[in-house]
């Protein structure tokens, strides 16, 4: 099965496509992934992809479909798999037919995971990260707080939040997200590929309720 998840930042897509991977023999292609290894190896792809990074830009379109390009152009490039992030413009999204027709690959589902915006700022302006390397824990003051307010369960660490999780940031994202998905979601509903799952329940819920959006006939694997 070739899957692509579309949905807002902090949507789940990342939570979600670790789980269908996982329980259904799917590889997880994730580009944001793919840029940390990237810049940490600093490959020259990363090197080039930093620089947009960390001056707060997006990543030019040219350079995240490299990425992708380069890896299914590798010898053990998956046939069943799940885009998490990728394609996240329409120009994307027309590139990556092409790249997937080269191989003789198509797209089986398009799945939308759709939270309101004002769920999204909840969920992500909630959350404070561990800074230190080989640790990263995550925590949310809500729903997965630390045992002692502002310090790591796992290592001790000062816990801090990343500005992607400021609630100024997370709007001016939000923003993005929507301009850019302006053509991309009627661009795969013309394709009938494109199938919307409310994603506002538990973590379970919202993975019973994709299944039924891959296959409605599906127990529980996919």
């Amino acid at each position: 099965m070739r899957i692509i998840l579309l949905g807002p930042p902090g949507s789940g897509k990342g939570t979600q496509a670790k789980l269908l991977c996982q329980r259904n023999q799917l590889e997880h292609i994730s580009t944001g992934d793919m840029l940390r290894q990237a810049m940490n190896q600093q490959t020259p792809l990363g090197v080039r992809a930093r620089s947009f990074i960390v001056s707060g830009q997006l990543v030019p379109d040219e350079l995240v479909n490299e990425l992708v390009a380069e890896r299914f152009a590798r010898a053990d490039r998956p046939s069943s798999f799940i885009l998490d992030g990728y394609p996240r413009t329409h120009a994307q999204a027309v590139y990556l037919d092409k790249l997937l027709d080269s191989y003789y690959l198509r797209l089986d589902k398009v799945v939308l995971l759709d939270v309101p915006d004002e769920d999204i700022v909840q969920r992500l302006s909630q959350r404070w990260s561990c800074p230190k390397a080989g640790c990263m824990w995550t925590y949310h003051l809500v729903s997965k707080p630390p045992k002692v307010p502002g310090v790591c369960d796992n290592c001790g660490t000062k816990l801090f939040q990343r500005p992607d999780d400021k609630e100024e940031t997370i709007r001016a994202r939000l923003a993005v997200y929507h301009r850019d998905t302006v053509e991309l979601i009627p661009y795969y509903r013309s394709q009938g590929l494109l199938h919307e799952v409310r994603a506002r329940g538990e973590i379970e819920q919202v993975y019973a309720d994709l299944l039924k959006a891959l296959n409605p006939q599906a127990g529980p694997s996919c």
